[in-house]
C-alpha cells in the first residue's frame, strides 16, 4: 500500500503526444484537498488525456504527477488507487452480468478474503449497501447491473469510487445521465466530501453547474493550460472565452414556416412499462422536440419507432403509408429513418474502426463504382466533407474513433446518418458531454438539416435551452405519457415564459 497523506495533487510539465496530435503540451496545475476544483475545456482540449495520466492509464511522454512534491510511480489504475486517487467515469464501466456488490468491490476483492481463498460475502454486501445508501440508491447489492437504468449505473460508479475512501476523486461529467433531483443529491454528497477534506476534481461542460458547485476552475485549450481562477471571481462569459478563445455567440435561429406535409405519423403506440398511447405527427422540414426527465419514456419511444425495440400496439405511418419496421435496417433502407443514439459508445459507433469507416458504413452502396468495387476517392471525399462540416477534430480519416474525445465521437455519430441520406432523423441527446463550441456547431447542423435541406428531425433533449432554441414544437413527456405540446414557430414568447410552461407540465 503506497498511501500518502499529501494535501496537494500536482501535475508538472505534462506532455503527451499521439500519432499526429500533441494532446497535452507542458501542462502544470495543482489540486488541493478540502476544495472542489473544476477542470474545463472544449472537446479535444486534453482533459480526458490528463485524467488518464493522473489515474495511471496513460504514461506521459514528459512530466510528473506528484503529491506534496513527491513523484508518483504510476504504471496502471491500481497504482493510482493505492495513492488514494480514484475516478468516476462518464462512460458506464460496469460488468452487466455481475451484481452491484461485485462491481463495487471488484478492485479490492482481496480485502474481503480469508486465507486468500474464501470470500466474506456478508461483509462485501454490507459494505456495498452502506455506500449505495450514501448516493441515495435503495437497491439490493445482490441485484444484477444489467437490470438497472443508466442513471442508477452512474450512481453505482459513484458509490464504487466512494467505497475506495480515496482522498482525491475525479468526477468526469457525472450528471450526464442524472435527473435534476439526482444531480442535486450528488452535489450535496460532493459538498460533504469536501467538508471531510477530500479533494474533488469536477470535469463538466455545464458552466452553471460548475459556478454553483466549485471553488476553483482550471481551463485547458488545445492541449495547453490556460489559467486557474476562483469561481467567485469569474463569470460564464469569462469561462467561455477561456475555453474557446473568443466571446460566446448566443444561438438565435429565428422563426420557421409551418409545413403541413406529414412525413411521420404515430398512432396510439404503446409498450408496457415504457410508453403508453403515444400519438403525434412530424412535418416535413420540422424540428419536433421531445422534452422530459430521464425515465419519461422518450428514448424507448424512439427506439420502437426505428425498430430497435418492439412495441405492443399502435401504428407508424411514413409519408402516408403504413410502415412495417422490424429493425433499424428496415427503418433506414425502406423508409429513410435514422437514429442517432444517446449511447454512442455501445450503439452509435464501432470504436476501433476509423472515422471514415464509421461515417460511411451505413451508406457504402452509394460509393460503389464499376464492378461493384468501392470508389475509394469518392468515399474519402465524402468523409472529408462531413469532417469539415461538423468540425470533427481528428488527425485524419484513418484515425480510430475510440481515440477521439467524447464530443467528436458524437459528431461522427451524427455524420454517419447524414451521409446515409436520411429524410427523417431522430437525434437523442445530441450534446450530452459536449462543450459550448461543439454544441453550437451541432445546433447549427441540426437547424440546417431542417431549414435548408428540408429534413425532418425529432430532437430528444433534457437540455431546456437547447430544445427551446431549436424546436418548432415541443412535446413534453412524463411517466411514459405525453403531458402536453407547445408551438414555437413564431417565437412570440420569451425563454422564461416557455421554460415555465414546460416545467409546469413535468412537476
Amino acid at each position: 500500500m503506497q498511501t500518502t497523506e499529501g494535501h496537494t495533487l500536482e501535475v508538472r510539465n505534462i506532455t503527451k503526444i499521439f500519432p499526429g496530435v500533441r494532446a497535452l503540451n507542458d501542462v502544470s496545475l495543482k489540486f488541493s484537498r478540502g476544495e472542489i476544483h473544476a477542470l474545463m475545456g472544449e472537446n479535444g482540449a486534453g482533459k480526458s488525456t490528463l485524467l488518464k495520466i493522473i489515474t495511471g492509464i496513460y504514461k506521459p511522454d514528459d512530466g510528473q504527477v506528484c503529491i506534496d512534491g513527491k513523484p508518483l510511480k504510476l504504471h496502471n489504475f491500481e497504482d493510482a488507487v493505492s495513492y488514494d486517487i480514484n475516478i468516476v467515469n462518464q462512460e458506464i464501466q460496469l460488468i452487466p452480468e455481475s451484481t452491484i456488490a461485485e462491481n463495487m468491490m471488484l478492485d479490492r476483492i482481496k480485502r474481503y478474503s480469508r486465507y486468500g481463498i474464501f470470500l466474506n460475502w456478508n461483509r462485501i454486501n454490507a459494505e456495498a449497501e452502506k455506500y449505495l445508501d450514501m448516493v441515495g440508491l435503495r437497491l439490493s447489492p445482490l441485484e444484477k447491473v444489467n437490470k438497472l437504468t443508466a442513471a442508477q449505473k452512474q450512481l453505482i460508479q459513484i458509490a464504487k469510487a466512494l467505497s475506495s475512501k480515496s482522498k482525491y476523486i475525479f468526477f468526469d461529467e457525472p450528471t450526464s445521465s442524472l435527473t435534476q433531483y439526482e444531480a442535486e443529491s450528488l452535489f450535496r454528497l460532493i459538498r460533504k466530501l469536501k467538508e471531510e477534506n477530500h479533494g474533488i476534481i469536477f470535469v463538466s461542460h455545464k458552466i452553471e453547474e460548475v459556478l454553483s458547485l466549485c471553488d476553483k476552475i482550471s481551463v485547458l485549450r488545445d492541449g495547453k493550460y490556460i489559467r486557474t481562477e476562483d469561481c467567485k471571481n469569474i463569470t460564464r462569459q469569462d469561462i467561455v472565452k477561456m475555453m474557446i478563445g473568443r466571446e460566446e455567440e448566443i444561438d438565435n435561429f429565428g422563426t420557421f414556416d409551418r409545413n403541413d406535409d406529414v412525413v411521420l405519423r404515430v398512432e396510439h403506440l404503446s409498450r408496457r412499462e415504457f410508453f403508453d398511447d403515444i400519438s403525434f405527427e412530424l412535418h416535413r422540414g420540422e424540428i419536433l422536440g421531445f422534452y422530459g426527465l430521464i425515465g419519461a419514456g422518450r428514448t424507448e419511444l424512439a427506439r420502437a419507432i426505428v425498430g430497435a425495440d418492439r412495441h405492443d400496439s399502435g401504428k407508424i405511418y411514413v409519408n402516408g403509408c403504413l410502415a412495417e419496421i422490424r429493425n433499424m435496417q428496415d427503418a433506414l433502407n425502406k423508409y429513410g429513418v435514422g437514429y442517432v443514439s444517446e449511447n454512442r459508445k455501445e450503439e452509435g459507433l464501432i470504436l476501433p474502426f476509423s472515422v471514415s469507416d464509421n461515417i460511411t458504413m451505413p451508406s457504402l452502396k452509394q460509393y460503389r463504382g464499376a464492378g461493384g468495387l468501392l470508389d475509394l476517392k469518392k468515399l474519402s471525399d465524402a468523409s472529408k466533407g462531413y469532417i469539415e462540416n461538423l468540425r470533427i477534430k481528428t488527425p485524419g480519416l484513418a484515425t480510430a474513433v475510440e481515440t477521439l474525445s467524447g464530443g467528436n465521437q458524437q459528431k461522427v455519430s451524427i455524420g454517419k446518418w447524414l451521409a446515409a441520406g436520411c429524410d427523417i432523423l431522430i437525434i437523442d441527446e445530441p450534446t450530452v458531454g459536449v462543450d459550448v463550441g461543439a454544441k453550437r456547431n451541432i445546433h447549427n447542423v441540426i437547424w440546417d438539416l431542417a431549414k435548408r435541406q428540408g429534413k425532418s428531425v425529432i430532437l430528444i433533449s433534457s437540455d431546456m435551452p437547447e430544445i427551446i432554441s431549436l424546436a418548432h414544437r415541443i412535446i413534453v413527456m412524463k411517466d411514459y405519457k405525453i403531458m402536453g405540446e407547445m408551438l414555437l414557430f413564431n417565437r412570440d414568447k420569451t425563454y422564461e415564459e416557455i421554460s415555465y410552461e414546460i416545467g409546469s407540465l413535468i412537476v
